[in-house]
C-alpha cells in the first residue's frame, strides 16, 4: 500500500496544486495531519475517497468539530497515528516518540512544523512538512510503502516557493562554489 503523507496545506480554496494532485491520485491512501485551512480544502482532498484526517491549530472553527484531533488506524498490520501537533521541535523529537508509545502506534504522523522528518526509532516518526508553506525546507510530502508489515519512507521534494531561509541557503552556496572556482 502506498500512502502520502501531507499537512500544513493552509489552503483557502478548494484548488489543490497540480504536482500534488499528480502525487496523491497515485497513491492508496492520503494522511493528512492538519491545518487545512478551511472547509473547502478539505472537502478537495476529501473528494478522492482516500483521506484520512486530523484537524489542526489553523483550522477553521467548522473544520475543528468535524475532524479529531488524534486518529488511530492500521495498514497490513501497522498501527498509525495521526496528530497535528506532536511537539514543537525537529530537532528533538522526544516529545513524538513518547506520544507515539502512549497512542500505541507504530507510526506517528504530526505537522505543525511545516519541516519535513523521517525518524526510525522504536516507532516511525513522521512529519511530512508542507507542501506550500514550508519552513526551513522545500515543499514536500512523504511517502510510505508498507507491505507486510514492512515500512519503507521517503521525503518528496515538490517544485514551488521555499521559505526565504532555503532562498539565502541557496545564494550562498552558489556564491561559495562561484568563489571557488576563481
Amino acid at each position: 500500500m502506498k500512502l502520502i503523507a501531507i499537512s500544513d496545506t493552509h489552503l483557502k480554496t478548494g484548488e489543490v496544486p497540480p504536482q500534488l494532485q499528480n502525487i496523491l491520485k497515485d497513491c492508496d491512501l492520503i494522511v493528512h495531519a492538519g491545518d487545512f485551512s478551511t472547509v473547502e480544502a478539505y472537502q478537495a482532498f476529501n473528494a478522492s475517497g482516500k483521506l484520512k484526517a486530523v484537524s489542526g491549530n489553523a483550522d477553521t472553527f467548522e473544520l475543528r468539530q468535524l475532524l479529531p484531533e488524534r486518529l488511530k488506524f492500521e495498514v497490513e498490520g501497522v498501527k498509525i497515528g495521526v496528530v497535528h501537533e506532536g511537539g514543537l521541535s525537529v530537532i528533538d523529537t522526544t516529545a513524538q516518540g513518547y506520544l507515539a508509545r502512549e497512542m500505541g502506534v507504530d507510526v506517528l504522523i504530526f505537522g505543525h512544523l511545516h519541516r519535513p522528518l523521517i525518524e526510525k526509532k522504536d516507532v516511525i516518526l513522521v512529519c511530512p512538512g508542507s507542501p506550500t508553506k514550508p519552513r526551513m525546507s522545500k515543499p514536500s510530502a512523504v511517502e510510505l510503502i508498507i507491505e507486510k508489515g514492512s515500512i519503507k519512507g521517503r521525503i518528496l521534494t515538490l517544485e514551488g516557493d521555499s521559505c526565504e531561509y532555503i532562498r539565502f541557503r541557496d545564494a550562498l552556496e552558489k556564491q561559495k562554489t562561484e568563489e571557488n572556482r576563481k
